[in-house]
């Protein structure tokens, strides 16, 4: 087994951990990213204030994707199907 097989046979349940507290605790991690991000905008007297929406985005959409693919069995990686047409 080579260096990066064997690290990621040793991260793997840490990757399954965070997957599970994603899709439990999505909501509070994104209300904490807010709160964080609204902090610092404050103390930076918004001088970054769209790199901070950018990445606190990111992140958001990070956390929700872990949670996703932990409702789909893939605990990572793949990407989502596209969403159907609206009806209309």
């Amino acid at each position: 087994m080579g260096f990066l097989d064997n690290m990621k046979a040793r991260l793997s349940p840490a990757k399954d951990k965070v997957a599970d507290l994603a899709q439990q605790h999505g909501d509070k991690v994104g209300q904490g990213l807010d709160k964080a991000a609204k902090t610092v905008d404050e103390r930076t007297k918004g001088k970054y204030s769209d790199r901070i929406q950018s990445g606190t985005e990111k992140a958001k959409d990070a956390v929700d994707k872990m949670g996703t693919d932990k409702n789909k069995g893939e605990g990572g990686g793949g990407t989502p199907p596209p969403s159907p047409p609206p009806v209309g």
